[in-house]
């Protein structure tokens, strides 16, 4: 008898153990790729997932199938080539052990990641006028996924989230930057758009950035540790190889400090994403800080870390940058104007991504030529002309001889160029605009873009190492 009760506890636990095994080894999708998502129009779409090591996984899309054998680790992976737009599809995921999975209401068209710390967090329901804009946000084919925050040490194969259709009971808890990015598309492309977000306030680049890059760059390299990496692990490999159009980003407010750092740092980022995703240099949009007084932080730190983000845009290709300068709130860390944030990324998406032929960005200063006592700047961008944009005399522009002393200037607007000039500085020889974290500077474009700050000299920066 007691012979008898072993074997059938043996066998009874072999069950559980068993069907434990089947359970986990059912045919399995990441949280990315599920009901109501949006795939990549016009590129190759990769489907994949988890299964018994060695099982058939049959996937069937757009009346397509494609097949394949999970690997030894389980994992399994199929792409479909270039989707028809007719919509909404349906996915089934079927293993040969049985199991199966059906996917519906799904589109086609662009999809965009929007990452960065607290600035591209905000949600609608904190940003300017979200009562209205809450109310009006019934976009369904406008498809929300937000990453639930997860830091890891080693990079994740999957994330928690979930795709659901934009409308008023969804869309305020989403960040505001990413939805009126993805909306002013929406409305000018008229097809579907797929946003998935994925920030972290407080956080700084190297969080983003993997371990394996920083490690490759001797200037970075003391980076390589710590909780450094933790959320590219958590919340950026897990989206990997999901197709995408591109990224927009809003951080920099915790790289402040290291701004000197950062003009290492943040093309490396990027870098590291468009190399793991393996979809080329994918276009890459970022937000440049509005000012805000830091404390007692060095009033030039802001300013520095805003030149990394310019100097990013002239060094890594396929890169655009939308300025806030005019839209920030110098007691505020989190300007609440998100609507004309996400417009100005969608500005540059929609002329450099889409080929539409407008003015997406404000004046940025190209040279300088010292004409006696005056400076003279020109600039790419001007659109159909410079202009104060408040009506009032230029601001923020100061200017210094040999001696490295900046002092106020007076500039006027002549043709396509500025004229900047003090009597206190008969020999001129740099100029500097909006070169303080509490700057309020009103030089723009007649298409209402405002400039970058910038400075024409290469004096030691406040940021830079001894």
């Amino acid at each position: 008898m007691r012979s008898a009760r072993l074997v059938r506890g043996a066998v009874l636990a072999w069950m559980v153990v068993a069907g434990a095994s089947t359970t986990w080894a059912a045919v399995r999708l990441p949280a990315v790729i599920g009901d109501n998502m949006v795939l990549q129009r016009g590129r190759a779409v990769p489907i994949w997932g988890w299964a018994d090591p060695g099982e058939q996984v049959t996937v069937t899309l757009a009346r397509r199938t494609a097949v394949t054998k999970a690997a030894d680790d389980g994992r399994w992976k199929v792409a479909f080539k270039e989707l028809p737009p007719r919509q909404p599809l349906e996915m089934t995921v079927q293993g040969s052990s049985g199991s199966a999975i059906t996917l519906k209401n799904i589109l086609v068209g662009e999809v965009w990641v929007a990452s960065g710390q607290s600035n591209m967090e905000l949600p609608v329901k904190v940003a300017k006028e979200a009562k209205r804009e809450i109310a009006a946000a019934d976009y369904s084919n406008i498809r929300l996924f937000t990453v639930v925050k997860k830091k890891a040490a080693e990079p994740q194969t999957d994330c928690k989230g979930k795709w659901v259709e934009c409308g008023p009971k969804t869309v305020g808890d989403f960040s505001a930057v990413a939805y009126y990015f993805g909306r002013q598309l929406y409305r000018d492309l008229n097809v579907p758009i797929g946003l998935i977000h994925t920030s972290w306030g407080g956080t700084p680049a190297e969080f983003w950035t993997s371990r394996r890059a920083l490690e490759a760059d001797p200037a970075l390299k003391s980076l390589a540790r710590g909780e450094n990496s933790c959320l590219y692990n958590g919340m950026i490999a897990p989206l990997i190889p999901y197709a995408i159009r591109g990224a927009i980003w809003y951080q920099g407010e915790s790289n402040v400090g290291r701004a000197y750092q950062y003009r290492e740092l943040f093309p490396a980022m990027i870098a590291n994403w468009r190399r793991d995703w393996g979809q080329d240099d994918f276009p890459f949009g970022l937000v440049q800080l509005a000012p805000y007084r830091y404390g007692k932080a060095d009033p030039a730190w802001w300013a520095e870390l805003c030149e990394a983000q310019r100097m990013t845009l002239d060094r890594v290709p396929n890169t655009g940058m939308a300025v806030t300068v005019d839209i920030g709130n110098v007691q505020d860390i989190h300007p609440k104007n998100k609507q004309e944030v996400g417009r100005r990324l969608a500005l540059w998406a929609l002329a450099k991504v889409y080929g539409r032929k407008l003015i997406y960005s404000g004046p940025l200063y190209k040279s300088m030529a010292v004409e006696g006592d005056k400076v003279r700047l020109d600039f790419e961008h001007v659109g159909s002309g410079l202009t104060a944009s408040d009506g009032k005399p230029l601001s923020e522009f100061t200017i210094a001889g040999r001696d490295g002393k900046f002092v106020h200037a007076t500039a006027q607007i002549e043709g396509d160029s500025i004229v900047v000039h003090s009597g206190a500085v008969p020999q001129p020889v740099a100029v500097r605009f909006a070169w303080r974290d509490n700057a309020q500077p009103n030089l723009a474009n007649k298409e209402g873009l405002p400039a970058s700050p910038f400075r024409t000299d290469a004096w030691k920066r406040a940021t830079q190492p001894k």
